[in-house]
């Protein structure tokens, strides 16, 4: 474009100065080379920044694609391999920091969180809640960068102004309405005027609040008197596992169930005397729980067979005892395993039993809590239980049942008095345990409950 122009113009010179012609041409010659020279390297310039912002895009885009990363179903346990997507804590576009929660998955067994390797932006998500999910499967893309802690407390701030600015302008001026200053004697007539309106517009907005409400009942009507509804909710893994386990257990093992009734009075009054002292001193509340297994622990070194299990044409006896402790959760019953209580005193037990029953009802119990146990003690009594045959938690073979504690009129030493008993049950795996070690055994927990000084002497 710049070239033809100083072709024209030079073309115009020469015919104006005529015989000078010749030289016009010559000029124009001139400028024509200095015009394509800088033509051609603002050209080549542009060409170079072209191909350098080509450059530059082609590379960013390997980079983002490189550090996208594609999140899988981690490894859960050996005979774990697959689970339900429960829900997802993050969804696509949110940021996330290293190690937040993004996912949790269902089994069996436990919940399985799946956390961010790294911080960055969820970019997809793979799978949709209630989807079964095997481990090894792609569950969602992070893009990694860097997260600001203080970004949602800024972004706050600017959301509550364009709240107020998308209202109306009434509603605007409303608020600011209780902020001004008195109204000025000049208005006394607009103001007199409106109170005299007041008395017939209040009863509206009184009718207007019933109306609401009537309007909100047909959208949830309640049933009618004598309606037959019926909802069908899915059940849970959890709750899968635990009903294959339970009926699992009622057709291998040869299930019996043997009760005795235990006087609390000593254990009782035990624990009221040093209960606050243990509690200050130790951090742990002294309770029932800690006696029953200190005793059954005893007990199962008398009663070996109790302790064991069976594992083909094979009897497995074992020198140490792991107690499995039944806690109610809202997902299910679980038992994770206080090991080696066998050496564990009161506190000691005490402390492992609080600390595992918080991890079960935040449901952070792993499988290695849960894992082995070779004796289980269950407290329905906390629930309001009298009698109960706890069902065995194979392949251990028997399962204690404790229950609530209720006064009652007893006959010691010849005079009747009221004191506070406990019923306590044992099923046992009668292919194990013949009825005189099993009625034993629980003679052995009701002697050291009665006198707890003989746990001692054990």
């Amino acid at each position: 474009m710049l070239s033809h122009r100083i072709i024209a113009i030079a073309r115009g010179r020469g015919l104006w100065q005529g015989a000078a012609a010749a030289r016009g041409w010559n000029v124009a010659r001139s400028h024509a080379l200095r015009s394509q020279f800088h033509t051609s390297r603002l050209l080549q310039g542009q060409d170079d920044s072209r191909s350098t912002g080509g450059w530059s895009t082609e590379m960013n885009e390997r980079q983002s694609t490189f550090s996208a990363e594609t999140v899988k179903v981690p490894q859960m346990a050996e005979s774990i391999s697959e689970g339900t997507l429960k829900s997802w804590s993050k969804k696509e576009g949110d940021t996330v920091q290293v190690d937040e929660e993004v996912a949790t998955i269902e089994t069996d067994k436990i919940d399985v969180q799946v956390n961010a390797p790294k911080s960055g932006t969820i970019v997809k998500l793979l799978a949709n809640e209630e989807d079964t999910v095997t481990v090894g499967q792609d569950l969602f893309v992070i893009e990694e960068g860097e997260v600001s802690s203080e970004a949602p407390k800024e972004e706050s701030k600017p959301a509550a102004e364009t709240k107020d600015a998308s209202e109306p302008k009434d509603q605007q001026v409303d608020k600011k309405l209780p902020q001004e200053s008195a109204p000025a004697p000049s208005d006394k007539v607009q103001t007199t005027a409106e109170t005299a309106r007041k008395p017939r517009d209040e009863p509206k907005p009184k009718e207007s609040k019933p109306a609401s409400k009537e309007s909100k009942a047909p959208a949830a009507p309640r049933p009618a008197a004598g309606a037959r509804t019926e909802t069908r909710i899915k059940m849970s893994r959890m709750r899968l596992r635990i009903a294959e386990r339970l009926k699992e257990s009622q057709n291998a093992a040869a299930s019996l169930t043997t009760f005795n009734e235990i006087d609390m009075s000593s254990l009782m009054e035990m624990r009221k005397k040093y209960k606050d002292q243990v509690l200050k001193e130790h951090d742990v509340k002294l309770g029932f729980m800690s006696a029953f297994a200190k005793a059954s622990a005893l007990a199962l070194k008398e009663i070996p067979a109790a302790n064991a299990s069976i594992e083909g044409d094979e009897i497995v006896m074992r020198d140490y005892v792991d107690l499995s402790v039944a806690v109610a959760t809202p997902k299910g019953l679980v038992t994770p395993v206080v090991r080696n209580a066998e050496g564990m005193n009161f506190i000691d037990i005490e402390k492992e039993i609080a600390g595992l029953g918080k991890k079960a009802r935040d449901g952070k119990l792993t499988l290695e809590d849960m894992a082995g146990g070779t004796f289980t003690i269950s407290n329905g009594g906390v629930f309001g239980s009298l009698y109960g045959t706890p069902i065995i938690n194979l392949p251990q073979a028997a399962v204690l049942g404790m229950h609530a504690i209720k006064e009652k009129p007893v006959v010691v030493n010849g005079q009747i008095v009221i004191r506070p008993i406990m019923v306590v049950a044992l099923t046992y795996d009668h292919r194990l345990l013949d009825g005189r070690e099993a009625v034993t055994f629980l003679v052995r927990v009701k002697e050291y409950i009665e006198d707890p000084r003989k746990m001692l002497l054990a």
